[in-house]
């Protein structure tokens, strides 16, 4: 509750439009603290959509299985939103099929559901430095923390200046992104600085719905997706055999073995 209350009044004060929350109802179950935060999300104001009952893996699982998961979720969607504007579902692991046949059967549900597809251009996996800071605030050791801050940064940057440069090389121009990021306890203490370099970018935040309305995302790679799942930008270079943009490895190993 206490990160989602933090996370809430950065989102407030800087008067952030509204934000999707992408939930797995299987992580309420004896979980009071998980389902009071939630009341506290929809009651600011912000959006939540389907991410799957148990964050189940399309690879690794029939269309059928997907889609009872998938129809699992949604009486926790409709408690939380007395609407029906949860019909979006983000692909855990963005994985959308191991086939195209698998790929084509989950899109004809989504579409017979009344569902759109939660897209994600930009990607950084910024959920590496969730436990990490959580170790450190432990420890209380300030210096790993600032070490912390200014990695992120860094590595958050160079991948949104490449995610950017793949839209162009894909489509010719800048599109419309998505920004993909998880609620953790690094959130609130980073959520300002990441929120002041997008500004500097020249970026400025809008709905999904106002991202997604770029002509960019109507069209369907028509592909299975690589073993560890891909953003849409990313499944259009592999379907155009597009040379991606040099970036920097994440420090995978630094973020796992920080402050333990």
């Amino acid at each position: 509750m206490q990160i989602t209350k933090d996370v809430l009044a950065v989102l407030q004060e800087r008067r952030v439009p509204q934000v999707f929350g992408f939930i797995n109802s299987k992580k309420l179950e004896d979980n009071k603290d998980g389902v009071e935060a939630l009341k506290l999300w929809v009651a600011a104001g912000e959006r939540v959509g389907n991410h799957t009952y148990s964050h189940m893996d399309l690879h690794q699982n029939t269309p059928e299985a997907f889609e009872r998961d998938l129809a699992q979720n949604e009486p926790v969607l409709e408690l939380l939103s007395d609407k029906q504007d949860w019909h979006w579902l983000r692909y855990p692991f963005l994985r959308e099929g191991d086939t195209v046949e698998k790929r084509r059967a989950i899109r004809s549900y989504l579409h017979d559901h009344r569902y759109k597809i939660a897209e994600v251009t930009i990607d950084y996996e910024d959920y590496l430095w969730n436990s990490a800071y959580a170790h450190c605030m432990a420890k209380r050791d300030v210096r790993s923390i600032e070490w912390l801050t200014s990695n992120y940064l860094s590595v958050a940057s160079d991948y949104i200046d490449g995610d950017r440069e793949m839209a162009k090389l894909v489509f010719g121009h800048d599109i419309n992104h998505v920004l993909l990021l998880h609620l953790g306890a690094f959130s609130s203490a980073i959520l300002p600085q990441l929120l002041d370099l997008l500004k500097q970018k020249g970026l400025h935040l809008v709905t999904l719905e106002e991202a997604e309305s770029d002509p960019a995302y109507q069209g369907d790679p028509d592909a299975a997706t690589p073993p560890n799942g891909g953003s849409l930008l990313e499944q259009w270079m592999d379907v155009k055999k597009l040379p991606y943009p040099k970036l920097p490895l994440k420090p995978y190993k630094q973020l796992s073995d920080i402050c333990r």
